[in-house]
Order: structure tokens, then sequence, then C-alpha cells
């Protein structure tokens, strides 16, 4: 849908056709934009990982761990991500509500034209407020704010060069997915992100898709010289499944199918639940969700935290298929509640973590059943990667190419295609949503309401 023409959106001055566009700009000044987009969102990016990983190593280390057993540890673990918490939605809804949760259908709004991108209130709200509430142990990610911060970062070049709306969406779309590229180190995955998830809002020139792969190139780049080369996630690498056990892995899709519908309705529920509340138990809501996450912080650390250092635990660790369910479902909820009370953070990186050990229990079953056929159970937490996410955001292409450059686990293609193929076509048959179209859906309809 074509964006109003309004001050909001951009100058009258502005040309919106792309045929102005060709004559009064060379694709080779975009692609130098985007590379600069690319830049930024990359740098922007690798500091907040940084930061982040920095900030929660300190924090254990101060706070101490369930092994001292004592109450003043306990107390403070609860005490400090309850402060955490509430001092990162305090941000949140004073300066910029925009910010809270992942931020990506606020970025879907603004390629559709029907929600604002303020950069200067963004920017640097979604980077502090992020630092409190993934530090605190929320499940939430990293790519939520790095894809907004950069899709944001492409906005502001634009207002600042007073660039036409064309080349103002390329740029906010390049630095959305330069942003998710820089939170996995995965700048294919950041590329098909746009193509796939955006592509109703996406407008598909030659020139705009270039902008967006030399954003993520850039993005990529910057972080590898900040944090290092190497996957983002260190695991093992797996053997290509023999071609006899391939049928497993249509049916582990169709039950993720199922799953990602489930993990998506229930999250809208839980905005739902928390956007309903008043007066003394909306102000309680932020200090009772942090405090919660501090208990389990101390007591069970499995059960928060993005999930970054808990999926190479699960491949590595021997658990039970009973124990994996057990933590698949603590951290369903505990993920549906930290996004639900409008902490900024993304869902990627919960769902990779939760399909991780959904795919490790249906593989020590499968193991157990077919021994024959499946050597390591460890190839279905690679394939659970993908599936949940891309029954829960319905993009199967970048829901494997994800699921490959974070692990590097390049022999499981054919096996994630299948999953992932089987889980968005059951989801879609089951009639969900994408999630990011019911969030946005539901932001368009919160902001008409009086």
């Amino acid at each position: 849908m074509n964006a109003p023409s309004s001050p909001l959106h951009r100058s009258e001055a502005r040309p919106d056709r792309v045929d102005e566009l060709e004559v009064q700009y060379s694709p080779l000044r975009i692609f130098g934009w985007a590379a600069l987009v690319g830049a930024g969102a990359g740098l922007v990016g690798a500091v907040f990982r940084i930061l982040l990983r920095g900030f929660a190593e300190r924090r254990a280390a101060a706070l101490g761990t369930a092994e001292s057993h004592t109450s003043l540890s306990l107390a403070l673990w609860i005490g400090a991500t309850a402060l955490m918490t509430t001092a990162a939605l305090f941000l949140v809804r004073r300066f910029a509500p925009e910010a809270g949760g992942s931020g990506v259908q606020e970025i879907e709004g603004a390629l559709e034209g029907v929600r604002p991108l303020r950069w200067q209130r963004v920017l640097p709200v979604k980077f502090l407020s992020g630092l409190l509430a993934l530090g605190g142990g929320m499940v939430l990610g990293r790519e939520g704010p790095t894809i907004q911060m950069g899709g944001n970062l492409g906005k502001m070049i634009a207002d600042r060069r007073r660039l036409p709306l064309p080349v103002e969406r390329m740029l906010v779309a390049a630095g959305a997915g330069a942003g998710l590229a820089a939170a996995f180190n995965a700048p294919l995955a950041g590329v098909l992100f746009v193509l796939e998830e955006m592509r109703p809002q996406f407008k598909y020139t030659f020139t705009s898709v270039q902008a967006v792969v030399i954003a993520c190139v850039m993005a990529d780049i910057a972080v590898r010289l900040l944090t290092g080369q190497g996957p983002a996630i260190s695991i093992l690498t797996f053997s290509a499944p023999p071609l006899a056990s391939l049928w497993l892995f249509p049916i582990f899709g169709a039950v993720f199918g199922l799953l990602g519908l489930a993990f998506a309705r229930v999250l809208v529920w839980t905005l739902d639940r928390f956007a309903s509340l008043t007066g003394w138990a909306d102000r309680a809501a932020g200090p009772i969700v942090g405090g919660t996450i501090g208990f389990l912080a101390w007591l069970y650390p499995a059960a928060v935290g993005g999930g970054d250092d808990l999926i190479p635990s699960v491949l590595a660790l021997p658990m039970a298929a009973s124990s994996l369910l057990l933590l698949f479902a603590a951290r369903f909820g505990t993920g549906a509640v930290s996004y639900g009370c409008g902490a900024p953070g993304g869902i990627f990186a919960p769902m990779l973590a939760l399909g991780t050990l959904f795919g490790m229990a249906y593989g020590h079953s499968v193991h157990a059943l077919f021994p024959q056929l499946i050597g390591d159970p460890g190839v279905f937490a690679v394939a659970g990667m993908g599936a949940l996410f891309t029954a829960t955001v319905r993009a199967p292409i970048t829901g494997v190419a994800l699921a490959i450059e974070i692990t590097a686990n390049y022999e499981q293609i054919l096996p994630l295609l299948l999953t992932c193929a089987a889980a968005t076509i059951v989801a879609e048959r089951l009639g969900g949503q994408p999630i990011y179209s019911l969030l946005l859906k539901r932001t368009l309809e919160r902001a008409k309401a009086p």
C-alpha cells in the first residue's frame, strides 16, 4: 500500500515515484548510503552485544549464584532484576512506546507508510532499555533491538540527507536486514528476512535488493571486526542424516506448525492481558515480572535469558526427553510473559532455544525407536531452530538460512528445508497469520482507539 502524502512521512518537495528517483539518484549513490547504514547497524549491534555480554557477566559475578544458598543472594537477584525491568519499561513508556517488544512490526508499518519512525527517540531508548531488559535475564533476544535500531538508522540517514521516500524506504529495509545480520553474524538471513518476511511492504527493484545485500554485508564485516569470526552459536556440526530417515523431518515440522500457531496466539493473548491492566496492577506488573525472572535466574538459570548459552549446553550435556520438555514449557511461559509485559527485546533467539529443546526431545524419542536411522538426535535440534521460527514468522527460507549460519551446520540444509516447509504448510492451513502481521494489526488498532 502506498504511503499517504503527509509531512509525517516525507517533505512535499521529495519525489515519491521510482521513475523520478532513477533520474535524480544513481544506484551508486544509493549503494553508498546503504553501506553507511549497514556499517552503522553493525557497529551499534556489535557494541550492544559486547556490552550485553559484559553486563551479564559482571552482574552474575556481583550477585552470586544459587550455589551460595543464601537468602541475601536470592534477594539481590530478585531486586536487581525487578529494578532493571522496571527501569526498562519506564524508559519505553515515558519516551518511546514504539520501542517496546521487538520493533519489527514498527519497521514493517513504516515501510507501508502507516507508522512513523522517530529515530531521535527510538535509538537511545531502544539501546538503553534493551540492555536493561536483556541484561536482567528477560527471555528476549538481542535481534529485536538491532533490527529496529538498524531500520531507524536508515531513516536517520534519509532525514539528514533529505532523501526521497523511495530511497528512505530502501535504507530503512536495508538497515533492518543489517540489524538481523549484526545480531547473529548471519548476512544471508538478514537479506532473506527483508525479501521474504517484509515482502508485502518491500518494493522489489534491482537497486533496492542490492542495497539490502550491501547493508547486510557491511554490518557483518563490522561485527566480525569487533567480536571475531565464527558462528554466533558454537555447537557440534552433524553429518547429513541418511536418506532413509528424511521422512521423519516433515512429521517433525508438522508438529512445529501447531506449536508455532500456539506460540503466536499465546504471545498476542499475553500482550492483551498486560495491556488491560490499570492502576496499581499496571504499575506493579514490571517489578513482579522482573522479580519472578530474577528468582528463576537464581534458582534455575536455564529457564531465563535469551538462550544463546542454553543451546550449546543442551546439545553437549545429556538430558532426558522429559527434562527437555519441562524446560521447553518453562521457557515457553517465561518468554510469553517477558514479551507480553512490553519489555524491549526480540523473539527470534527465544524461539531458536525453544526449537532446540523440543528438537532434542523429539530426537531422543526417534533415536530410541529407530536407532539405525538417526545416529545423533542433535540433527533434530538444528532442524527445530528453523522450524519454530518458520511456523511463527512464516518465513521458511529465512529460517533455514538463520539456523545454518548461526550454527555452521551446512549439511543440514535438506532436513531443514523439509522441516520448515511442513511447519509452514501446517501453520498456514490451520489459519494462522504471521506473528508480525498480527502485531502490526494490533498496534494500528490500539493507535486508533481513544
